[in-house]
């Protein structure tokens, strides 16, 4: 199944992540350029450093400065992230093109690939929230109520992903279709930002 593989891919790519827990450490996709493999683990090393700049920028020591460079660098980062998930809808659109939809066919409240997204994420907050489960320097109170989290995030993986295969199979009857809107971000735009074009 696709989200099977998906999920292990995530699982590998958050693992390499925190064999160095570096956000300047360089990614070393394993996978064939131009795969789905390839485009999900790009995808996932994405959202695994940002997770990890947001987690920084949250110090309250942090020089301000180095806040503000990093708040850019996040923004830079969402464009990169959304720019994989055009990719990755882009990868399905052609998998799928032959597929004629049904005359009732309907569109999806999402498309396939921020579904994905919302996958990538789901397989961080099980990373991360396991982590709290196991912490010594916690209470037993903590530990157990992040289990509790754990245990409603596992659930959320497993019925996203049943969900996940389920569209595929809608779309790849006919049953449903698919198209890729550009995201329109208007504040990285020179052009569309107020804030920078007033000051041309």
């Amino acid at each position: 199944m696709f989200t099977e593989n998906a999920n292990r891919i995530f699982r590998q790519v958050i693992d390499d992540y925190h064999r160095h827990d570096d956000v300047d450490f360089p990614i070393a996709n394993p996978f064939e350029k131009g795969s789905i493999d390839f485009l999900l683990y790009e995808k996932c090393w994405v959202d695994t450093v940002q997770w990890h700049l947001e987690d920084i920028i949250r110090d309250p020591q942090i020089d301000p400065v180095a806040a503000l460079a990093l708040k850019r660098r996040i923004d830079k980062s969402n464009q990169v992230r959304t720019d994989m998930v055009e990719y990755i809808d882009s990868y399905m659109l052609e998998k799928y093109k032959e597929v004629k939809p049904a005359a009732d066919a309907r569109i999806n409240t999402e498309t396939p690939a921020w579904a994905i997204d919302r996958l990538s994420i789901l397989a961080l907050k099980i990373y991360h929230m396991h982590c709290e489960t196991v912490r010594e320097d916690v209470s037993d109170d903590h530990r157990a109520a992040c289990q509790k989290k754990l245990d409603v995030l596992l659930t959320q993986q497993v019925d996203l992903s049943q969900a996940i295969e389920e569209l595929f199979d809608d779309i790849a009857s006919g049953r449903k279709y698919m198209k890729v809107y550009k995201q329109m971000k208007m504040y990285n735009d020179p052009a569309l930002n107020p804030v920078l074009y007033a000051k041309k």
